[in-house]
């Protein structure tokens, strides 16, 4: 037995005007936005449009009363109906227009057999105006081709009382209605677009500024990557080297230790190579970059030279050193040695003319680092940079299990401290027990 279907197009077109037919006679709640700036008139548009409902419903009692005639308890429940539709329109748009068609119906009938020699019928002279702010609520929140079918099935609606009911002696008015209607309209199809566009772009400079820190942060880590590769090459190299050299410096080895110490220089070189592999991507081709095999890594014996070159930038630096000064960890004084830098880096961006103290503490187990420095005395140029080294900072220190503090000073200025072991894995070890 053969099924009948509908066409792709035809089904498509089904589908449209169901959705169409959702959106036109729903009850839904769709609250008026409220203005993103200024902040203190957020509510404006609320307050303006509760004001607007008054002389609405006073009008439209006035015109009644005045211009047509109409007489008793109608004038007061149409007054209040005009006023109740402007204000539902804050909270439900299409609710409020079809309230306000009711509203426009009854009041056209209520003045039908009250139409004097050039009057206008079925609106008002004041109905189209009252009746424009729900127009407008209406292109506010919804997709503009709701909004042409509302100001269409108006303007119809008014064209088919015109053309069936209207008395002989009133002034055809559908004309003007449709011009302001459409007006209204485009005025509130533009208002959306601009709100609309302004969301997006907050949202979109939100979602940039996360991709500018999320990418600061992968680069700092691949630099970091960079310069603990050229660590621990340099020692798997060693291991490599002290078992090759080890059997001559024993007399008479077995084969057992010859073996062994082959094992190890070949497991070694084996690593070296699997380091290579794997890190190499992140090696920089650029030969004047820092983290380039043929620069040796910084340590905090290059101190001294690092101050001098802030110093020599115009930076009054003062340095104290507490404790007993010794080697320490390759990855520990490369990672003391960046903080160092970066904060006396952030100094000169942010600081300029200010007073600087580096203060370096050899603790039995631990690493003290502070740098401090006071107000600036003139104004900071303006910083092009993404502005995340204390993110930088921060995985550094972490790396090694360390931690690391940054905030303003109580009497001005700023204060970058950290805290590394001395001994990276001893401090895991005890973490993991």
């Amino acid at each position: 037995m053969n099924q009948q279907t509908e066409p792709p197009a035809a089904e498509h077109r089904t589908f449209l005007l169901h959705g169409l037919a959702r959106e036109l006679f729903t009850l839904k709640r769709d609250p008026l936005p409220k203005m993103s700036r200024p902040r203190w008139l957020a509510w404006l548009p609320h307050v303006v449009l509760t004001y607007a409902a008054i002389p609405c419903g006073v009008l439209t009692g006035m015109q009644l009363n005045d211009h047509y005639g109409v007489l008793g308890a109608a004038v007061l429940g149409l007054s209040l109906l005009t006023s109740a539709s402007v204000l539902l329109s804050m909270v439900r748009p299409i609710a409020a227009w079809w309230l306000g068609l009711v509203t426009a119906a009854l009041v056209a009938w209520a003045v039908h057999d009250h139409v004097g020699q050039g009057q206008s019928w079925p609106w008002t002279p004041s109905g189209p105006f009252t009746f424009a702010p729900l127009i407008l609520m209406v292109a506010l929140r919804v997709p503009p081709r709701v909004t042409v079918w509302v100001i269409g099935i108006t303007l119809a609606l008014s064209g088919l009382a015109e053309a069936v009911l209207r008395p002989p002696q009133s002034q055809t008015v559908v004309a003007g209605v449709a011009i302001l209607f459409g007006f209204v309209g485009i005025l509130g199809y533009a208002l959306r677009a601009t709100r609309l566009a302004r969301g997006k772009l907050v949202e979109q400079e939100t979602l940039t500024e996360e991709e500018r820190a999320q990418r600061t942060l992968l680069e700092e880590r691949n630099r970091i990557a960079r310069e603990l590769h050229d660590v621990v090459a340099h020692h798997m190299s060693v291991i490599s080297i002290q078992a090759q050299v080890a059997p001559y410096l024993v007399e008479n080895p077995s084969e057992e230790l010859r073996e062994n110490l082959a094992g190890i220089r070949e497991n070694a070189l084996e690593a070296l190579t699997e380091l290579r592999r794997v890190l190499g991507v992140l090696r920089s081709e650029q030969p004047d970059d820092p983290a380039n095999p043929h620069h040796p890594q910084p340590t905090l014996a290059e101190l001294d030279g690092l101050v001098d070159n802030v110093r020599s930038a115009g930076l009054a630096v003062t340095t104290e050193i507490a404790g007993i000064r010794r080697p320490l960890a390759p990855g520990v004084e490369l990672t003391a040695y960046r903080i160092v830098q970066e904060a006396l880096s952030n100094c000169l961006r942010h600081a300029p003319g200010s007073r600087v103290e580096v203060g370096i503490a050899y603790g039995p187990r631990e690493l003290h680092l502070c740098i401090a420095n006071s107000a600036p005395t003139r104004p900071a140029p303006p910083s092009h940079g993404a502005g995340h080294g204390l993110l930088g900072m921060r995985e550094r220190a972490g790396m090694l299990g360390g931690e690391l503090a940054a905030g303003p000073r109580p009497g001005g200025g700023y204060e970058v401290s950290a805290v590394l072991p001395m001994d990276p894995e001893t401090k895991k070890d005890e973490e993991e027990a």
